[in-house]
């Protein structure tokens, strides 16, 4: 909040006049933790922000790269006043492309023909002006000749066999009870059966006993 006090000589008074100022808030970078690609291929490496202001037409992108083993990082991007800005002297000369939308708050960027040499954390960083201060957000890129088996591939894969052993108990279970109840099922009804022919037989001898007297 702006405070003015403006003081006239037709007012013994002060009077304060109260004008918004412009809030500035923290802006906050996404990026992926980390990509995995084969030797060869191309890899997005995407970057957004989320900032309480519209998006600036002076919205800003900045990536950098630090290589694995090494303790400094070099600039290898710039999207600043509506123009891209590549490096072309650097590792990724003639195999980096901007394929971000600024206006959507997208900075991403695009790495071609991958190289072991890639290995490595690249940096995106954004400012939304007013909004600027904020933390950079950072993604590893790893490099295989083969991609391998991600952790939460595995996990899926285990998940879904336990839930399929689950429903087969589960089937086992109510086929048994169901074979177990026809089976008594089975006997009763044989006994009942015995019985009938238990009852019948008496009554076919004592019918012939007064038919046939000795």
């Amino acid at each position: 909040i702006l405070t003015i006090q403006i003081y006239t000589a037709n007012f013994p008074h002060s009077v304060c006049l109260y004008a918004p100022a412009s809030q500035i808030t923290a802006i906050v970078v996404y990026t992926s933790w980390e990509r995995h690609a084969l030797v060869g291929s191309d890899v997005r490496l995407s970057c957004s922000f989320f900032s309480w202001q519209w998006t600036s037409p002076d919205v800003t992108f900045s990536w950098h790269y630090r290589p694995d083993g090494a303790k400094e990082g070099i600039a290898i991007f710039h999207y600043v006043g509506g123009a891209a800005y590549v490096d072309n002297k650097g590792p990724f000369r003639d195999r980096l492309e901007f394929v971000g939308n600024p206006s959507r708050r997208d900075g991403s960027i695009l790495i071609k023909n991958l190289d072991f040499s890639d290995n490595g954390t690249f940096t995106c960083d954004a400012k939304n002006p007013p909004d600027i201060a904020g933390r950079p957000s950072s993604v590893r890129l790893l490099v295989f000749e083969k991609v391998p088996v991600q952790a939460g591939v595995i996990t899926g894969a285990i998940i879904g066999v336990v839930l399929g052993l689950l429903i087969l108990i589960v089937a086992i279970y109510y086929l048994m009870r169901f074979l177990v109840a026809r089976r008594v099922f089975s006997l009763s009804m044989s006994k009942h059966g015995k019985k009938g022919k238990g009852k019948e037989g008496s009554q076919q001898k004592q019918a012939s006993a007064h038919l046939c007297p000795p």
